[in-house]
């Protein structure tokens, strides 16, 4: 997958899939070794960190009724196109109920593959 387009989508894809299957294996592959997350709301000072090793198994088995989409509204070309920076909205639909955030995503070439290597999420509300 060259087009960073594409591996956007297929990582949205691999967790709509494992919503369905509890297990985060496949959402794992598309991480970096490296990875780092931040996750945060109006109601914290701090964001919660998480990293590589995180039990995404865990998460994907508090949602029985779950969805995830995606729309970016930069995608910045950085290191001559060895990474990418890309900027949008995410939208979870839990139990039909829309929660969005606002999303950073840097992507990186490792080994010939993309591999998310950092993440920022920020609730709306």
């Amino acid at each position: 997958m060259d087009n960073i387009q594409e591996v956007l989508e297929g990582y949205f894809k691999c967790w709509n899939e494992a919503f369905i299957s509890k297990n985060g294996d496949e959402i794992r592959n598309f991480m970096s070794k490296n990875f780092v997350g931040y996750w945060a709301h109006s109601n914290i000072d701090k964001p919660e960190q998480y990293d590589y090793n995180y039990d995404i198994n865990n998460v994907l088995k508090q949602y029985d009724d779950a969805e995830k989409s995606f729309e970016p509204v930069s995608i910045t070309k950085r290191k001559d196109g060895e990474d990418f920076l890309v900027v949008g909205t995410e939208t979870n639909k839990i139990n039909n109920i829309p929660h969005t955030a606002k999303c950073m995503f840097v992507w990186r070439r490792e080994s010939g593959e993309w591999k998310l290597l950092r993440e920022y999420i920020e609730l709306e509300k």
